[in-house]
């Protein structure tokens, strides 16, 4: 089982930090988000994962090397120009069975091997895994009839949205659906396969979730991450 992990991005939101180091090395706990995320996949059956990089590639390599230490292999994909969340696969080679493709920065007691059951079992060409999140918006929000008459005005409501978590399993045949060395974004990739008619299925997950996105963000999953490390690595 192979998996590629986004590890490329700037991760501007949460600058100055990742001025001078990539996000995936941003640490939690006594580790860097992505090794928990390494850990996890090796404990689901993974044993071999491509890095795309870009952004500090250096400090990356330096510090994953070969995956030695986590008895896994990995290796290093290079983006010359940012090619967005979807084009780095197109660089990737070997991708010639089901594989995962995660974001570098997500904290998340999802169980990888139970996804992997959940998409081949659906038999669709790809399984996006969701997570179900309130936004609460702290202003009236008014609903028109498309012209100057109000229908009506809800105070600071909470929206309920179904999100995409950054963790994907998918077949090989989407790889004819991302040209090479061109820029494109999962939500776009998403919508070229639905056009086309293929089969991509949602896999609710329920339990704990949060990426790196902001400073919150980032400091909700450091109190998190000490609060569930055993959650998160699978220790008794």
């Amino acid at each position: 089982m192979k998996a590629v992990i986004l590890a490329g991005g700037k991760g501007t939101r949460l600058a100055p930090y990742t001025n001078i180091l990539p996000k995936p090395l941003m640490p939690i706990g006594d580790m860097p988000i992505l090794e928990v995320l390494l850990r996890q996949m090796k404990t689901a059956g993974v044993d071999e994962a491509i890095l795309t990089v870009g952004h500090l590639a250096g400090l990356l390599e330096a510090f994953f090397k070969d995956g030695n230490q986590w008895g896994l292999k990995i290796r290093y994909s290079f983006e010359n120009v940012p090619l967005g969340t979807a084009g780095p696969l197109a660089q990737v080679d070997g991708l010639e069975d089901t594989f995962i493709v995660s974001n570098g920065d997500v904290l998340t007691t999802l169980d990888l091997k139970e996804l992997i059951q959940f998409h081949r079992k659906q038999g669709g060409i790809a399984t996006i895994a969701m997570h179900h999140r309130k936004i609460k918006i702290n202003l009236g929000v008014i609903q028109c009839n498309g012209g100057h008459e109000i229908m009506g005005y809800d105070e600071k409501p909470t929206i309920n949205y179904m999100v995409s978590m950054g963790i994907y399993v998918f077949e090989p045949a989407i790889l004819k659906y991302i040209p090479e060395n061109q820029y494109l974004d999962f939500p776009d990739l998403v919508k070229k396969l639905l056009a086309a008619g293929e089969k991509v299925c949602g896999y609710e997950f329920g339990g704990y979730w949060q990426d790196l996105g902001n400073p919150d963000d980032y400091q909700q999953a450091q109190q998190d991450f000490g609060n569930m490390q055993s959650q998160f690595l699978g220790e008794e």
